[in-house]
């Protein structure tokens, strides 16, 4: 007899004896009274005695440590089943691990480093979840893996309403492998946040910012954002503005303002400069000039810097003025101060090459990403 039991046995016995005795006295008649007699002999002698319960705790232990042994024996009787079932988990991770680097023998690599990604995961993860269910068929629970699948519905919808914004983040992840907005290193603005494109992982998009600084944004912000991507075009279009006096010649100022943009190196020839009067009002006369390069041989920054360099240096030459704002008295003149300082022209060190400050940390950035969160390759940057 189980111990629960027992312990509850006597409890029970006795409510239950009280309770006939309750209802054999509600059954007898009011205006009856017992005679004396028989209500002493009926209180003074049990019709019945309950024999007393005893736990035998000797055999309860025996049964116990019986139960112990025959599960040990039952354990080392599967181990050897249990560690074949574990060897081959393992040797399915190994050969899930080895496909997914090796996908153009099963021919699904695509030149989208997303998908790869994708892909990858997905071949690891039916790989493995093969390997589980040979090893539970060879242990006989093939009624598990059952009873599992048939309950995973019902803990998606639950754990999909208790997890929504990472869910969200993973199917955003999915949706941009898919688009494919950007590639692995390339100069994107999202929203307001800016920077070099370092990884795609199924929760968040790692930029590196252009002071180095790395920057999750969640795919979800990402899928729904505003993308600018600078690099997918490789030749961009740089501006800049300038206010001469209104008593300067237009024509002569946005000829010579021209051939010194056209002479910088790194701006292309084709399309070439070109310009436009912006604003021509009592403040002066604003010009805007623009120019085109091409990111893959000069940086944007630099040659823009140098362009409006040397059209100030040109108009100084020249001796276009810009607009005085406030009057000033001259007293005296001294012939040493009275010239204005010349800038030259051409300087023979102006660098217009690419910027390569972060690099580096990109790089570096990109491989400490593991192979199996990341969903960009460093590998597959274009060039």
């Amino acid at each position: 007899m189980p111990m629960p039991f027992r312990r509850f046995r006597c409890p029970a016995i006795v409510l239950a004896f009280l309770l006939a005795i309750g209802s054999a006295s509600a059954m007898q008649p009011a205006d009856t009274m017992p005679a004396e007699n028989a209500t002493v002999v009926d209180a003074a002698v049990p019709t019945e005695a309950e024999p007393a319960q005893v736990i035998d705790v000797g055999q309860q232990f025996d049964s116990t440590f019986d139960k112990v042994r025959n599960k040990l024996a039952e354990l080392v009787a599967w181990s050897p089943l249990l560690l074949v079932a574990i060897l081959i988990v393992l040797i399915a991770s190994w050969i899930s691990g080895f496909v997914a680097r090796r996908l153009h023998w099963l021919r699904l690599r695509t030149d989208n480093p997303y998908m790869d990604g994708l892909i990858r995961m997905i071949v690891r993860a039916i790989i493995i979840i093969l390997g589980v269910v040979v090893a539970l068929d060879l242990l006989g629970a093939t009624a598990a893996v059952g009873a599992v699948l048939g309950s995973a519905g019902v803990i998606g919808l639950v754990i999909g309403f208790a997890f929504k914004d990472i869910a969200e983040n993973y199917i955003a992840s999915v949706l941009l492998s898919l688009r494919k907005p950007f590639n692995p290193g390339d100069h994107v603005r999202i929203d307001s946040h800016e920077g070099r494109v370092v990884a795609l992982t199924s929760r968040a998009t790692m930029l590196m910012t252009m002071e180095g600084n790395e920057l999750r944004l969640p795919n979800a912000l990402v899928f729904k954002a505003v993308i600018l991507n600078f690099s997918t075009n490789p030749r961009r279009r740089f501006d800049f503005r300038i206010t001469i006096d209104s008593q300067q010649s237009i024509r002569v100022s946005h000829a010579l303002a021209l051939a010194q943009v056209a002479s910088v190196e790194g701006v292309l020839q084709d399309p070439g400069p070109s310009w436009t009067v912006v604003e021509f009002g009592p403040g002066g006369i604003v010009l805007q000039f623009f120019g085109w390069v091409d990111q893959r041989n000069s940086d944007l920054g630099k040659v823009r810097t140098e362009a409006l360099r040397r059209v100030k240096a040109e108009f100084t030459r020249a001796g276009i003025e810009q607009p005085r704002t406030v009057q000033h008295v001259v007293m005296s003149r001294d012939p040493e101060t009275s010239q204005p300082a010349h800038e030259p022209i051409h300087v023979a060190d102006a660098d217009t090459s690419v910027n390569r400050d972060i690099d580096e940390q990109l790089a570096e950035a990109q491989q400490q990403m593991d192979d199996g969160k990341n969903l960009l390759k460093a590998e597959d940057k274009p060039s």
